[in-house]
Parts: structure tokens; C-alpha cells; sequence
């Protein structure tokens, strides 16, 4: 693969960086940044192939949940709440133990989608166990597992909390229609970011794309749902229902935008640093970082294009062969207590999937309550769409078409 040449950062940039806390998006994208796009075409090619596809009836679990009162919870660092004072613990995750008498192992052992795909595949394949009974994935990741029938169903009987409080727009989603295989952790957007230090309001997708002043001081994201997704969006097209001729309009008008240098580069959530120090002007960026920058410098401003925005979400999921379905289901419904999820809302800083939780926030921090980049309102939600779901060869051939013209 050849990298394209990262930026120096700038004094004021590292300073400013220096002082955010790292959150769980900034880790994994950055993370996915380096490795995503060579990750991409290995597990593309292998995770669907002959052989690998399973189904409830030739790799049926057993739940103990019953008689064994025991957990193992694997999720990507820094994503629950922790206690600032004694940081091994964490408040939400004790209190469930302690009310539900149930031992939650938990692991922070998911840095990247396609590095985790990688850890479980082989035994998920083969109906075997990963030793894992819950795991948290981004939505396009576990749209691929329900596709491979590696995921047990979830009884949203015993999820009432989940049925009551479930946010309207992560419901009905396009890979999980019926939730029957996965429940929102958190959720995030995917917008337009500027610094209004340097270049004034940006309000479309197509000015970040064409605008004179803004050539060069742009940067676009590298994984290939967030960045046509808004393409496809500035074209009038729905990115959760889309054709194969409106995906290559959309990658046309990037491939416009890199060819007449307006883009500088194509970035994960390393555009921050770029960003926050000035030395990019514009970009297209995740809802969790800008609200970390935009703590530090209020001129840092997270912008829903008129066109609408990507919406995106981290999914609990069962695996197969987890022998503890019973008690990974009183959890996910113990996190859908408004309450509760307005605590893990108040460290993580991404959108609560949880109705209830914002007035349940205004009692921890009135102004993360009014923040819409974790309790959106309706003028964002209403223009908010999940990407379509792909099968396997879509996805293979997108991928590299998206690659080609990101120069990976």
C-alpha cells in the first residue's frame, strides 16, 4: 500500500491535542487509519467464502446463564464509564454486578473491526467458542457476522428496557431489521467539521468539495462508508438505498475533488490534530472528536450538511457457541436504563441510543444534556442515515473501486 505522507503537526496542534482525553473513537480510528485499508481486501476476500456461512441449525448453543452466573464482555477501550478516582472501576459495570450477582469479565480487546474479524473468525467458522459471550462491533462489522450467521438471536423478551428506549432512528436499521441479532452501544455522526479560525462557515458538502478558498486545506476519511456516504447524500441519493451507477457518480465527484488537489488527503481521526492547529481548514469528521476539540476551541464547529449526515452506531452482539446468552441479555437491558446510559454518556461523549437518558443527563451535567452531538435533536436525526448493507462481492468490489481512488 503507499501511505500518503501525514502532515507535520504544528506546536499548537500537539498542544492542543495534548490536552484532550482520549476517547474510544479517537483510539480506533486512529488505529483503523493505518491499517484499515490493507485489512480490507484480506478479510474481504475470506469472510464469506464456502464453508465458513453457519445457521441456527448446524451450530446451535447451549445457554448456562441459568446455573452459571458469569460474563465475558469484550468492548473497545475507553467506552463505558470509569471512575476518575480509582480508574479500575467502573461505576455503571460494579453496580450490575452487584445487583444481578452475575461476574462480568471484561476485556478491552477490540481496536480495530477487521483486526477483531480476524482474532474470531477461524473458531466462529467452525462453531466454535472464542470464549467471548458479548463483543461490540461497528455496524457495517456486524452487519457482516449476521450475514455469516456467526451471531445468536437475541430474545427481545427478555430486553424490555431495550424495547421501551431504543431510539426511533436506530430502529428498523437495514442489516438488522427486527434487532434481532444486535443492540446500538453507542452511536455517532458523520458530518463536516471547520475551523472558524481559519475559513468561514461551511454549510455543504459540495463547498467542501469545490469552494477556491478551501483548495488544499481539505481532508477526506478513509473508510469508504463515511466518505460516499456523504457523497452520495450531496447528490440527492439515500446511502441507505442506493445503486450501483448513483455509488460511481459519487465516487467520480471525489475522484474530481482529489484529481484538482481541493483534497489534501484522506485521513482517519488523525484529521484532529490537523484541524484543531489550523493547518487544514475543512474536513469531513466524526461527531466524538469535534466535540472534544470544540471543548478546547469553540470556533472548532461540527456542521450537519444540509444533505444530511451518516449516522453510525457500535453494536452488542452474541456469538456463537457463547454460553451465557441469558445473562448477556440482562445486561444489555440493565444499559438501556436511561439513567445508567446517561452515565456512559457522560465519559464516552457519543450519541446515547437510549430515550429517557438526556433528562437523566441534566441532573449529571446540564451542559452535555443541551450538547447535540450526544443527545441529538430531531432537526439532526431527521436527516441521518445508516449505509446500506452489502453483501460480500458488493462490498469487495466497492472497497477497491474506493481504494483506487484514495491512491491505497
Amino acid at each position: 500500500m503507499r501511505k500518503t505522507p501525514r502532515t507535520p503537526m504544528s506546536p499548537e496542534a500537539s498542544a492542543v491535542i495534548a490536552a484532550l482525553p482520549l476517547s474510544r473513537r479517537t483510539l480506533m480510528r486512529g488505529t483503523l487509519a493505518s491499517s484499515a485499508l490493507v485489512a480490507a481486501g484480506g478479510a474481504l476476500a475470506a469472510c464469506g467464502t464456502e464453508g465458513q456461512t453457519q445457521t441456527a441449525e448446524t451450530c446451535v448453543s447451549e445457554d448456562l446463564s441459568g446455573a452459571e452466573k458469569t460474563l465475558a464482555f469484550s468492548n473497545w477501550p475507553l467506552y463505558i464509564d470509569v471512575d476518575e478516582a480509582d480508574e479500575s472501576k467502573r461505576p455503571t459495570l460494579d453496580a450490575f454486578i452487584a445487583k444481578s450477582g452475575i461476574a462480568v469479565t471484561y476485556t478491552e480487546d477490540i481496536n480495530d473491526n477487521n483486526e477483531f474479524f480476524g482474532k474470531v473468525q477461524n473458531q466462529l467458522a467452525a462453531c466454535q467458542p472464542t470464549d467471548r459471550d458479548l463483543i461490540v462491533l461497528t455496524d457495517w462489522m456486524a452487519a457482516r457476522l449476521i450475514r455469516l450467521g456467526w451471531l445468536q438471536k437475541l430474545d427481545r423478551a427478555k430486553m424490555p428496557a431495550v424495547e421501551k428506549n431504543l431510539l426511533p432512528s436506530l430502529r428498523n436499521r437495514a442489516f438488522d431489521p427486527a434487532g434481532e441479532y444486535s443492540v446500538p452501544w453507542q452511536a455517532g455522526l458523520t458530518g463536516i467539521a471547520y475551523n472558524g479560525d481559519v475559513t468561514g462557515e461551511i454549510r455543504t458538502v459540495d463547498e467542501l468539495l469545490t469552494r477556491p478558498d478551501l483548495k488544499g486545506k481539505v481532508t477526506a476519511l478513509s473508510e469508504m462508508r463515511d466518505t460516499i456516504g456523504l457523497l452520495l447524500q450531496s447528490n440527492g441519493h439515500d446511502p441507505s438505498n442506493f445503486t450501483a451507477a448513483q455509488f460511481d457518480d459519487a465516487l467520480a465527484k471525489l475522484e474530481k475533488a482529489v484529481t484538482s488537489g481541493q483534497i489534501r488527503r484522506f485521513t482517519g481521526n488523525d484529521y484532529a490534530t490537523e484541524l484543531a492547529g489550523g493547518d487544514i481548514a475543512a474536513c469531513m469528521a466524526w461527531s466524538g472528536d469535534i466535540f472534544q476539540l470544540s471543548a478546547d476551541n469553540e470556533k472548532v464547529r461540527f456542521v450537519v450538511p444540509e444533505s444530511g449526515v451518516i449516522l453510525f452506531s457500535d453494536d452488542l452482539q452474541v456469538p456463537n457457541k457463547a454460553a451465557h446468552k441469558g445473562n448477556a441479555e440482562a445486561l444489555i437491558d440493565y444499559y438501556y436504563d436511561p439513567a445508567v446510559a446517561a452515565e456512559v454518556a457522560a465519559y464516552v461523549n457519543y450519541i446515547c441510543p437510549v430515550e429517557g437518558a438526556r433528562a437523566e443527563a441534566e441532573k449529571i451535567d446540564p451542559e452535555l444534556a443541551a450538547n447535540p452531538l450526544v443527545f441529538p435533536d430531531e432537526t439532526v436525526t431527521s436527516k441521518a442515515k445508516g449505509f446500506m448493507a452489502l453483501d460480500e462481492a458488493t462490498e469487495k468490489a466497492y472497497e477497491q473501486k474506493f481504494r483506487a481512488v484514495v491512491g491505497a
